[in-house]
């Protein structure tokens, strides 16, 4: 018996701390308030589907995040455009081949880039995620931060349906992430060939996309970006160059280093570029408005050329500084405060009116030399009807008998 109970306390012991290490466990309502939703990037391997449209993966597909192994003759380009991981798949249907190759990058401004680093001048427009083109049999997208690189075995007529179907299933980034670059908005849109325009953060993305300066002069080590575009003018076609600085007094030193760089002419050092050579020389020109750097070349004539630079002006946006909104209680604790500041007021503008009234009668009583109170005044109002009561009685009855 006495084991028995022994046995029993013992199991009571055991469940107690079962259920306290329970409760101990749970999270309680203050832990839970402050717990923090982390959002992670989609894995990689998702970008590319298995299967699509009939198409089926011939094996696993392969991720890589090195961009020295994700393309090796353009690795530092994608690193300047924030490369971060690439995936690669093979497809078949039907006798026929396809690759896929597709590149993630840190946001929206580095996956545009490298769409306009790959992208030749020329290549037909598609309709295909925020923007596309297409050489034949190889079809190039973006969308988000990724860039899809498609080639095929053969020209096929369903091409872009099948790869609107891989765009629609690319993850969209929210806020700064998904921003193009804002240097965009500052080319201006009459007679711009929009499959021209070229994106660079640094020199391997400037230089390999054809621009119109050595990249050492541009300055990406001061934090530049360029943009460049080709413009079809009535006197012919012309590229402007826009390199913006993170200050204007940096553009304002590049800009003249440019200017000399194009006035030195054979003598300059390096040599001029080839687009810089083919270009009317009358038609070069550069100047600076606020942080950008703007620069006009090609065959068009002077006129045109100065027209297309003067069109391109830097506005500073200023964007109000959000005011704190009140709220219901601040509101209504402001109310009462005030109403009891006017009691307040009021209470001491009686006690002084009081003061001064009260006072001025005193000093007036005391000058007429009455006591300063009213307590004491005598002056009322009486009659003596008593008396003349008696007086009319004896006049009407006679005096009273004596006795």
């Amino acid at each position: 018996m006495h084991k028995m109970a022994i046995l029993a306390g013992a199991m009571v012991l055991v469940c107690g701390a079962v259920f306290a290490q329970a409760q101990g466990e749970q999270p309680t309502a203050t832990e839970k308030q402050s717990a923090t939703t982390i959002v992670l990037p989609p894995s990689p391997k998702a970008l590319l589907p298995d299967e699509f449209d009939g198409w089926a993966a011939t094996g696993p597909s392969k991720v890589l995040t090195d961009a020295a192994q994700a393309d090796p003759a353009n690795a530092a380009a994608l690193k300047e455009y924030g490369f971060n991981a690439a995936v690669l798949a093979n497809y078949k249907r039907d006798g026929d081949a396809l690759s896929l190759r597709a590149l993630r990058f840190d946001d929206a401004s580095g996956a545009y880039g490298a769409y306009t680093y790959y992208r030749q001048n020329g290549w037909p427009k598609e309709e295909i995620g925020t923007g596309a083109a297409s050489d034949m049999k190889r079809v190039l997208f973006w969308k988000g931060t990724t860039v899809v690189d498609a080639t095929y075995s053969r020209i096929g007529p369903m091409m872009g349906g099948e790869l609107r179907e891989i765009a629609k299933q690319l993850p969209v980034p929210t806020g700064n992430r998904g921003m193009i670059p804002p240097i965009l908005a500052s080319l201006p849109r009459e007679n711009l060939d929009g499959q021209t325009t070229h994106y660079a953060e640094g020199p391997a993305g400037y230089t390999g996309s054809g621009g119109e300066l050595p990249a050492s002069l541009v300055g990406f080590d001061k934090g530049a970006e360029a943009v460049t575009a080709n413009y079809s003018l009535t006197s012919g076609p012309a590229t402007l160059t826009i390199i913006d600085y993170p200050t204007p007094q940096i553009a304002e030193a590049q800009e003249a280093a440019i200017r000399a760089y194009l006035k030195a002419g054979s003598q300059a050092q390096p040599a001029w570029p080839k687009p810089l050579t083919d270009s009317d020389q009358a038609s070069l020109e550069v100047r600076h408005s606020g942080p950008l750097v703007v620069l006009v070349s090609g065959d068009a004539v002077p006129d045109d050329s100065h027209r297309l630079l003067e069109t391109v002006h830097f506005e500073a946006n200023l964007t109000s500084i959000p005011q704190q909104v009140e709220s219901e209680v601040e509101k209504t604790s402001k109310l009462l405060m005030g109403i009891a500041v006017l009691t307040v007021i009021g209470a001491a503008a009686a006690i002084v009116l009081g003061g001064f009234l009260g006072g001025g009668r005193a000093l007036y009583r005391l000058a007429r030399g009455r006591p300063i109170s009213s307590v004491y005044d005598e002056e009322f109002i009486h009659l003596d009807l008593a008396e003349k009561w008696i007086d009319r009685s004896e006049a009407v009855e006679g005096p009273h008998p004596k006795g």
